[in-house]
């Protein structure tokens, strides 16, 4: 819990932010600020994946998006658009402690993952300077890494974004129980990975699995740390290289 009142008294105390919140606030005006917008959460949807339309999955191809290392790139030069796998997780911004767990918990698999000829992009949001921060620090396979600052594929694909989401949904009870992987990257965290742009904090992510141009898996993230199972990923994505 503390890992996420960290990021969350991070926005709260930003005035470049939206939602026009007082810095001003004493901490005990602001406990129930946060209190009064999860009362009102809705419940988390029971669908965990959701279906993309044709049209935005073939735009996704000329999305353009960067390198760790500050070059640009078109999505469908990311891998075979004929018949290669690829796995495309969707990580919130750079500096958020949930996505450096999801990023190691990516790194462990990604044996796994290169055994089968399946390939592993991970898209996070800010530039990319803050992307190599999590690449060298967590660390993390740089040329796995990409940065998409303008939120566009995020966009295209109808990721979901705000305050409620970000802060308060249902879904990031999940974090609780994973609390032992997230001390471990708590380690080498920085929050200085954060974009500079701070409303980039309020964008939820997503996992994908494509072979080719198709789409094979979609799951949007319902909050902060609602991460899709990785086992279901693996499966997907191996199962569709031995078909080949």
């Amino acid at each position: 819990m503390a890992l996420l009142c960290t990021q969350s008294a991070f926005f709260l105390n930003h005035r470049s932010l939206p939602y026009q919140v007082s810095c001003s606030l004493s901490p005990s005006s602001k406990i129930r600020l946060l209190q009064l917008t999860k009362a009102q959460m809705p419940p988390v949807s029971a669908t965990a994946a959701s279906s993309q339309s044709g049209s935005s999955v073939e735009s996704l191809a000329d999305v353009g998006i960067f390198t760790a290392t500050g070059e640009f790139v078109l999505f469908k030069d990311l891998w075979d658009q004929n018949e290669g796998v690829a796995v495309v997780a969707l990580l919130r911004h750079f500096g958020c402690i949930c996505c450096w767990e999801l990023a190691s918990a990516l790194k462990e698999v990604k044996p796994k993952l290169d055994a089968s000829g399946v390939k592993l992009i991970a898209v996070g949001v800010g530039p990319s300077e803050k992307a190599r921060m999590l690449a060298e620090r967590l660390p993390f396979p740089m040329d796995c890494l990409y940065a998409d600052p303008d939120r566009k594929a995020y966009n295209l694909l109808g990721l979901y974004y705000g305050f409620g989401r970000t802060f308060f949904n249902r879904a990031s009870t999940k974090v609780f129980s994973r609390f032992d992987s997230l001390k471990k990257v708590w380690k080498n965290y920085t929050i200085t990975a954060t974009p500079d742009d701070r409303s980039s904090v309020l964008q939820q992510g997503g996992m994908f699995v494509f072979k080719g141009n198709q789409l094979l898996y979609s799951r949007k993230d319902e909050g902060t740390g609602d991460h899709a199972p990785l086992d279901e990923v693996i499966n997907i994505s191996c199962s569709a290289t031995s078909n080949a």
